[in-house]
């Protein structure tokens, strides 16, 4: 059975960590056939859409995808980057990365914080959070948002001094429906299941996620559901990783513990996630596009190797993945790169994971 993935390299180091993977990819993982697709900020400034049509025709008909890394920036450099004929259009650059989470409706973000650089592991815990909806979900700037919003927030009294286009809002957006899904792809990754939120302070949506922890704590007899606050467990994330198992939280809460867990392992470099919806998935490193170190061939492809592992695994390939996660572990401790405080170059390292296979 063949399994068709799309290759998305994106920016900065992306193309070159895909051009050091695919080799290995072909040789683990025989039944992949690779498409590669355009995505990230070059599209943006030739285009004025990140995400081409193209890219997309080719992921409605894959089952996978793999996105090395994007580069995005403030607004004012995104209307400064784009081609003259776009500029002052009305155009407005929005993340590719959530538009793929929103349009292919990829609800759940998976990343894994292993100790990977140790003989020895000292922690093993999967952060899980939700991909669509939380303070990701709306950023509005009030001069052009709903005037209904305005009149709710203007009564703030710091809010009444600023004038509609000086004040923007985030919205946490939280549904039953969207915490029920997540919450039962958490039951699913382990055994305990830790809720992270702040309900003490944010009681209305809070109210709504311990309402459904409850509701699903009781489909999942086996699985220990708790909530409690977020800042806490990101105390005892430092203190003592080792005690934790799965971790679900919105958003933003998730997005910002599971970049502690990259700390805990080395550095961005090293953790990848998977962003799973009901009929695909899209896999990637967490790191960005570290435009400072493009094209020098020193990047770490640990992570885009993991993400791979990641999509044979849910593709069923667990032999292959396993395989090639061990390998990567070997290359990390034989071959480290730089930013690991090693000397391997980006090929250097694909050719101990080569030579670990």
């Amino acid at each position: 059975m063949s399994h068709r993935i799309v290759l998305l390299p994106g920016d900065g180091i992306g193309p070159e960590i895909v051009d050091a993977a695919r080799p290995l990819l072909g040789r683990i993982f025989p039944s992949w056939e690779f498409t590669e697709a355009e995505i990230g900020w070059g599209c943006w400034c030739r285009d004025g859409d990140p995400v081409p049509a193209a890219t997309w025709a080719a992921l409605e008909s894959a089952d996978a995808a793999l996105l090395a890394a994007i580069t995005s920036k403030p607004a004012r450099a995104a209307e400064a980057e784009l081609a003259p004929e776009l500029r002052g259009t009305g155009l407005r650059y929005r993340s590719p990365v959530l538009q793929l989470r929103q349009r292919l409706d990829l609800f759940a973000n998976v990343r894994p914080i292993d100790d990977l650089l140790s003989d020895d592991p000292a922690f093993g815990f999967t952060v899980v959070r939700e991909n669509t909806e939380g303070l990701y979900s709306h950023d509005l700037n009030m001069g052009d948002g709903p005037a209904g919003l305005w009149d709710v927030v203007k009564r703030d009294a710091t809010v009444r001094r600023s004038a509609p286009a000086e004040t923007a809002v985030a919205l946490r957006v939280t549904t039953r429906f969207g915490w029920l899904r997540l919450l039962r792809t958490a039951a699913g990754l382990g055994r305990r299941v830790l809720v992270a939120d702040k309900p003490n302070i944010l009681r209305e949506s809070g109210a709504i996620i311990e309402s459904t922890v409850a509701e699903v704590a009781a489909e999942f007899p086996d699985v220990g559901f708790t909530v409690a606050n977020a800042d806490a467990i990101a105390m005892e994330l430092v203190n003592d990783p080792g005690k934790f198992d799965v971790i679900a939280a919105e958003n933003l809460l998730g997005d910002i513990l599971s970049d502690l867990g990259a700390g805990l392992m080395g550095g961005l470099g090293l953790p990848a996630s998977a962003n799973v919806g009901a009929k695909f998935a899209v896999f990637e490193p967490v790191h960005g596009s570290a435009p400072d170190i493009a094209g020098r061939g020193v990047a770490n492809p640990a992570a885009f190797l993991l993400a791979a592992a990641m999509c044979g695994e849910h593709l069923g390939l667990a032999d292959g993945a396993a395989r090639l996660r061990a390998a990567v572990r070997t290359a990390l401790r034989e071959s480290p790169t730089r930013d690991l405080g090693g000397t391997a170059t980006t090929a250097e390292f694909a050719a101990a994971v080569a030579e670990a296979l």
